[in-house]
């Protein structure tokens, strides 16, 4: 394995020392380093990849130098725009360093939402035009691997990729940083909403963790799995699945579990649902602050007022809590209320060691899912 320590220094000598992106597992550690030996102005975790190619761009159109982009394979989807349509030879030629964790590499376990992207990580960059290396996991190979990406880069002026493979890096601890520490764990929140809903109620369930606890409750409670509908890949539209559903079943509550980097990574959704109003729709956001998934990486979701977003957007109704008995008392009053309501409910990082993931297949969760949504 490579170290992150060895990564940056070699990019840095190539005068690269800026980094945007959003957070991936199998770039954790090197994220991890990233978070410790750069500022705040030169590692920047974005909204979402195309954010942050377009900070990328910014970048270079302020200083002349080459930009680093990190992401997992599924945001090659929000990056291709602005490769396309603004990087790309054919239209400004802005260099940039592609740093790309590949979930789903063919032919290595992984869960199900990644199998498609795995498969088609290398031919995206090849139909985009975009040179690329599979990064060794040897130092002296992948010294040679970035000396010829600056190489390619500084000759072309344009994009080039680094795709990691699971376990390319070497472990590196984030220093120790003193995490908000809020009463109430999320697998607790999520126990205490769901044991909340009506049986008739539906919930979509946002990527990662979120959608694991939702499982694993529903398993303890030994309720079934039919009424939830869990988002286990494109992160940050679960809030819009649920609401495609609410505006078609307006007698039956809709209830979206969100994170705050899915609502950050596509924020302009709470302004659809703000516009449309459905009465019946319920958008619970569990907010720690962190891409708790893939690294515990730090989000603004604590920096910024959620309520007053939503309320901006047009909800009719934004509140935040953070113990149990205001979550409690919120739950109680939620039924006299018209939606479309936001519930952000802040929560320490972190999850049991022990969690399971689900056990039935995307396609099962889908059929128990439009089973239940049929009936009354």
């Amino acid at each position: 394995m490579i170290t992150p320590a060895f990564f940056v220094s070699s990019l840095k000598r190539h005068g690269i020392d800026f980094y945007a992106g959003v957070p991936d597992s199998l770039l954790k550690n090197l994220c991890a380093y990233l978070a410790d030996h750069l500022d705040a102005a030169h590692n920047i975790i974005a909204a979402n990849e195309g954010g942050a190619v377009g900070l990328a761009a910014g970048y270079h159109l302020a200083t002349g130098r080459i930009p680093a982009v990190y992401m997992q394979n599924s945001g090659e989807g929000n990056a291709v725009n602005p490769l396309a349509s603004l990087t790309d030879g054919d239209v400004y030629r802005i260099p940039l360093l592609l740093v790309i964790g590949w979930r789903g590499e063919p032919g290595i376990k992984d869960e199900p939402q990644h199998k498609k992207q795995g498969k088609i990580t290398l031919p995206l960059l090849e139909v985009m035009g975009i040179p690329y290396a599979v990064l060794s996991d040897r130092e002296d190979e992948a010294a040679r691997q970035l000396d010829e990406a600056a190489r390619r880069i500084g000759e072309t002026g344009e994009a080039y990729a680094l795709v990691v493979r699971k376990d390319t890096f070497d472990t590196y601890k984030l220093a120790g940083r003193t995490d908000p520490q809020f009463p109430l764990g999320r697998e607790e929140a999520i126990r205490t909403v769901a044991a909340s809903l009506d049986a008739a109620d539906a919930v979509v369930s946002t990527t990662g963790m979120i959608s694991r606890e939702l499982f694993e409750y529903r398993e303890s409670a030994g309720q079934g799995h039919g009424r939830d509908f869990l988002t286990v890949g494109s992160m940050g539209h679960a809030s819009q699945i649920a609401l495609g559903i609410a505006l078609e079943q307006p007698d039956r509550r809709v209830c979206c579990f969100d994170g705050d980097g899915a609502v950050l990574m596509h924020m302009g959704s709470l302004a659809i649902t703000g516009s449309l109003k459905p009465r019946n729709y319920l958008h619970v956001v569990f907010n720690n602050g962190a891409h708790d998934s893939v690294g515990g990486q730090p989000t603004v979701g604590l920096a910024i007022d959620l309520p007053a977003i939503a309320i901006a957007s047009g909800y009719r109704k934004a509140l935040a809590v953070s113990t149990k008995e205001e979550l409690e008392k919120a739950l109680a009053a939620i039924p006299d209320e018209e939606g479309p309501l936001l519930l952000e409910i802040k929560v320490r990082k972190g999850n049991r060691k022990e969690l399971g993931r689900p056990t039935t297949t995307p396609i099962d969760n889908k059929l128990g899912f439009m089973d239940f949504m049929q009936r009354k």
